[in-house]
């Protein structure tokens, strides 16, 4: 199996943009010169850095009242891994793809595994699904799943996420990422503490299934589907289920699940802390949508993340070894611009933490120096870091510009022509 775009149209792409970016680079590595910063080193460590991209990014997603499909939109696995394909051959940082079920069910899954190695692809952390029916479901999670009150649901619901590992382990994934929509509308609807000990137990059936070296990912959402209460509502349910069920379950942080103005990067250091952190779903807020694109809204709290997971990195503690995935709701882009957007944004807040004189941090802090410590992170974000990461690109076989590139490619074009259509949709919820 080809690579999607030819190598020759990435290279024509690149041809009158080489010299500009030579430019660049020499002049940023004369400037990180003067702060005692190897630019050739910070080159390899973003070399070095990946994020994975989610299956079901490579489609149209929608709002709670409607979904405008794109033509040549992806309708199954096999066109979704084409697209990612897409995207890490332009981008070069996105190697993997985060596969979810029953959406991306395949009757062969060992086939499925060389179809993406084909592309240079792998797979990363599993997802399931019980926040919504499917055809011929036995039980309906209309009102909750493994914190049902229905023990036949939270039955159908364990027995799901056990498939899911059972998948994951024929891809090469070591991860079951862990989502439910569970919660109540009205107050008095459920007994809030009896519905987090069905939870509880009935993740810990989940947790039991888990193969050695395996991970259970829980993540936590404020609201939406369920507007009054959730069940796993913040880091703080979250760390205490993942405390409860063992060393294995890890908490996942989604950039867009938080109450407006929270400080993520303290709830990632809290987290590291305790030795819970287990990854990390990138996406942007404006107001109460959780799945802009990364780093459209606030780049600055991307970075300020970032610094704290090299300081996390630094300072291990019970280790360090977090998933990093883009979770995106495409609703009015190209999802494949999309996702090389913020793949871009998410390496970039990566690079510009690493540019953070850490010694001279530490000694701001402390001397109590708040504003010499600011100034230290301030001096990292506002370096151009473009010329590292476009030249990391292209030693890999990537592109200066993607989007340009991509646009040059006709891609989409072809793929419109060559796929079915999607329907519309009726909304995500």
């Amino acid at each position: 199996m080809s690579a999607p775009l030819a190598a020759a149209q990435i290279a024509e792409s690149n041809a009158s943009l080489l010299a500009g970016l030579e430019d660049d680079y020499a002049s940023l590595g004369r400037s990180l010169d003067r702060r005692g910063i190897d630019v050739d080193a910070v080159k390899a460590r973003v070399a070095g850095f990946s994020v994975a991209v989610p299956s079901w990014g490579a489609g149209r997603g929608g709002t709670r009242f409607a979904k405008f499909p794109i033509a040549g939109e992806p309708t199954d696995i096999h066109e979704k891994l084409e697209d990612c394909a897409v995207v890490h051959q332009l981008c070069t940082a996105t190697p993997r793809v985060s596969p979810h079920f029953p959406w991306d069910k395949v009757s062969d899954y060992a086939a499925l595994r060389e179809e993406a190695a084909d592309y240079g692809l792998g797979f990363d952390a599993v997802n399931s699904n019980t926040f919504q029916d499917q055809p011929g479901q036995a039980h309906s999670y209309a009102t909750g799943s493994l914190a049902s009150t229905d023990a036949a649901t939270r039955a159908q619901a364990v027995e799901h996420n056990i498939e899911c590992i059972e998948i994951g382990q024929r891809l090469g994934a070591r991860d079951l990422t862990v989502w439910v929509g569970d919660g109540t509308n009205f107050p008095g609807q459920q007994d809030l503490g009896r519905s987090l000990d069905r939870y509880l137990d009935s993740a810990a059936e989940v947790y039991a299934a888990l193969p050695g070296g395996w991970r259970m990912l829980l993540e936590h959402k404020m609201y939406e589907p369920a507007f009054y209460s959730s069940v796993i509502s913040d880091w703080g349910s979250s760390i205490l289920a993942a405390q409860t069920l063992g060393p294995k379950a890890k908490c996942l942080v989604d950039l867009g699940h938080h109450a407006p103005n929270v400080n993520i990067e303290q709830i990632v250091a809290r987290l590291h802390r305790f030795g819970k952190l287990g990854g990390f779903h990138f996406n942007d807020s404006k107001y109460g949508d959780d799945d802009l694109d990364s780093g459209s809204i606030n780049p600055h709290q991307l970075f300020l993340v970032f610094n704290e997971l090299l300081e996390a990195e630094a300072n291990p503690r019970e280790g360090f070894d977090p998933a990093y995935m883009i979770d995106q709701s495409h609703n009015v882009t190209d999802p494949i611009e999309s996702m090389m957007s913020s793949a871009d944004a998410i390496a970039t807040a990566y690079a510009k933490a690493c540019l953070v004189d850490r010694a001279a941090l530490r000694a701001a802090q402390e001397a109590n120096d708040a504003m010499l410590a600011f100034q230290t992170l301030r001096a990292a974000y506002k370096t151009d870091v473009a010329p590292i990461l476009a030249r990391v690109r292209v030693e890999a076989g990537g592109a200066v510009d993607m989007i340009a590139a991509y646009r040059a490619s006709g891609y989409r074009a072809r793929k419109a022509q060559e796929r079915k259509p999607v329907g519309l949709g009726a909304g995500i919820v």
